[in-house]
């Protein structure tokens, strides 16, 4: 498993981590850690115990979420053996705790005001580019007492413009919200950059 990790601030960490080993099966390929999409949850939990033993965190200190391309944050106070559900953002003050967010082609988010100690994590597709998840994300953030302009983020790899083609009717629907998502596909075809989107909206909130 190979990782990609640094800090944002004091007493908070992050890391990405890819799928390249792992005991998942196909179609789950190896280090599959989503616990939503009908893998194996043994292989799951073996997998995610790989990850956290990497990062130095307890597996049982791991919480994740069940993403349904919304907008809704889930509150987390404690450590959780099942996903939060119905949720695209998890934030918590709680110490301790690792916040889990997957993805695929959308775009994992990660954010904190590490003084005031409150961290986040977000998932964002076209849907939640559209419905402003990073800014629900970060109203939560303030309501636990973080100040917008003290987060920093730290925004992950996902689906680049060039390479994600829409219909026009979908373009012209998620641009009119987000106008830095708007991108020029392969062949010419209308494209959505959600990463420069995101990164947009974060700048705009004063977020680093």
């Amino acid at each position: 498993m190979t990782l990609v990790d640094g800090t944002l601030g004091p007493r908070v960490r992050w890391a990405f981590a890819d799928r390249t080993t792992g005991v998942s099966l196909a179609p789950y390929d190896a280090g599959n850690l989503a616990d939503h999409v009908g893998d194996d949850p043994d292989h799951v939990a073996t997998n995610r115990a790989s990850l956290a033993a990497c990062v130095g965190v307890d597996a049982a200190h791991v919480v994740s979420m069940a993403p349904v391309h919304g907008r809704d944050v889930g509150h987390v106070e404690g450590s959780s053996a099942e996903p939060v559900p119905e949720v695209d953002a998890l934030v918590t003050t709680v110490p301790g705790l690792a916040l889990l967010v997957v993805a695929a082609d959308c775009v994992p988010v990660l954010l904190a005001d590490g003084d005031a100690g409150v961290v986040a994590v977000v998932h964002a597709g076209w849907r939640g580019v559209r419905s402003d998840v990073v800014g629900a994300a970060l109203e939560s953030m303030v309501e636990l007492g973080a100040r917008a302009d003290h987060v920093r983020a730290v925004v992950g790899p996902a689906i680049c413009g060039s390479c994600y083609d829409v219909t026009r009717e979908r373009f012209d629907e998620v641009v009119a919200v987000a106008p830095a998502a708007a991108s020029v596909a392969t062949g010419g075809r209308p494209g959505l950059d959600l990463r420069a989107a995101v990164v947009a909206r974060l700048r705009s909130a004063g977020a680093t």
